[in-house]
């Protein structure tokens, strides 16, 4: 493990060139990784594991729209494909990549098949970290550790496709065999991470909880609303509006952020942006933050993850959940998002 200076702190990470693929493979050739759960990370890590040699199986319900996409994906019924008891019986290493809420459901299944000296690997802190409230607490006579990805199960598979990659953070909760460093390292190797970052179980779920709520999705969409809801009051029309608020960054400046860095995106402005820039960011990091501070206390106090359980645990959570997609989806901006995107070359 490399310590990297970042900003100034160091910090541990693994990168390819340290943990290369042949020896992820050697640390898991006598392993068989059960993936239950084939809906946002299943799928991005399951493909990956395999294409990079691992030896994968998937444990889903049949029938399931879950099932029918691992049967496309090319997974065998009876040899790669099993029902969620027969791959949990199978596997040395059980993936649980269900749901937070499907995770407490299936809980009592998983427990009675994490026999002496299996692995139990998470992609998300939340189970373990929340145990009072999830009921999730591991035997003690097996490895827990966390992969998580910085990104989609999608943008996981994309950028592994690409011959890229996707940074994770890594975490062990329980170490019985004494082997679960070099075993989660691996895996993480075999997803398909860029590098690996040290973390902890709890420090991981209040990261994402909170940037989730925050710079990843929340507060995105609401800049973009108010900022896009003001240009319109202002008499600006849909297109200049949406244009000036959306498209020009998630096409234009983001990118470049990633590239580079924010100061290399300023210096590649205009003169008048840069100023611009520079005279308000603080103004709305200062209105920004007592929000922040509100939203990570009430991620840190468990309000927001009971909140989670509470929602997604309904019957009807699917049908309210699309009712509150729907209402973003017909709102103006992202109605004129839609026509936006099917005016871009690459549609044309």
């Amino acid at each position: 493990m490399a310590k990297i200076n970042f900003g100034g702190v160091e910090e541990n990470v693994v990168t390819r060139e340290e943990f290369p693929l042949a020896k992820a493979r050697e640390v898991m050739k006598n392993e068989t990784i059960a993936i239950i759960g084939y809906g946002v990370q299943g799928p991005g890590q399951a493909l990956n594991l395999r294409d990079n040699g691992f030896n994968v199986i998937v444990g889903q319900r049949k029938p399931s729209k879950s099932y029918d996409k691992a049967l496309k994906d090319g997974w065998v019924e009876g040899k790669t494909l099993f029902t969620i008891e027969e791959a949990l019986q199978k596997g040395t290493i059980i993936f649980y990549l269900l749901s937070d809420a499907a995770q407490i459901a299936m809980w009592p299944t998983v427990k009675k098949h994490l026999t002496e000296g299996k692995s139990l690997y998470f992609s998300h802190g939340f189970g373990i970290t929340y145990k009072e409230r999830t009921g999730i607490i591991p035997p003690s006579n097996v490895d827990v550790m966390l992969v998580a990805p910085k990104g989609s199960g999608t943008s996981l598979r994309r950028l592994f496709v690409e011959g890229k990659g996707l940074n994770s953070s890594f975490a062990i909760h329980q170490d019985y065999t004494g082997k679960a460093k070099d075993k989660v390292v691996a895996l993480g190797i075999g997803v398909g991470s860029g590098y690996l970052f040290e973390t902890t179980f709890k420090k991981e779920v209040y990261s994402d909880l909170t940037g989730e709520r925050g710079t990843l999705m929340g507060a995105i969409q609401g800049i973009f609303a108010a900022q896009y809801d003001l240009l319109r009051s202002k008499g600006h029309s849909p297109s200049e509006a949406f244009n000036e608020t959306v498209e020009e960054a998630t096409q234009s400046l983001y990118p470049l952020v990633a590239e580079n860095g924010m100061d290399w995106m300023y210096a590649n402005c205009s003169t008048t942006a840069q100023r611009g820039a520079l005279d308000w960011w603080k103004k709305f990091r200062d209105a920004t933050a007592p929000v922040f501070k509100e939203l990570y206390e009430s991620v840190a106090a468990g309000q927001e993850a009971q909140k989670s359980i509470d929602s997604n645990s309904q019957d009807d959570y699917r049908v309210k959940l699309e009712a509150e997609l729907k209402e973003m989806r017909e709102s103006e901006m992202w109605i004129t998002g839609a026509a936006v995107r099917k005016l871009r070359p690459e549609n044309n």
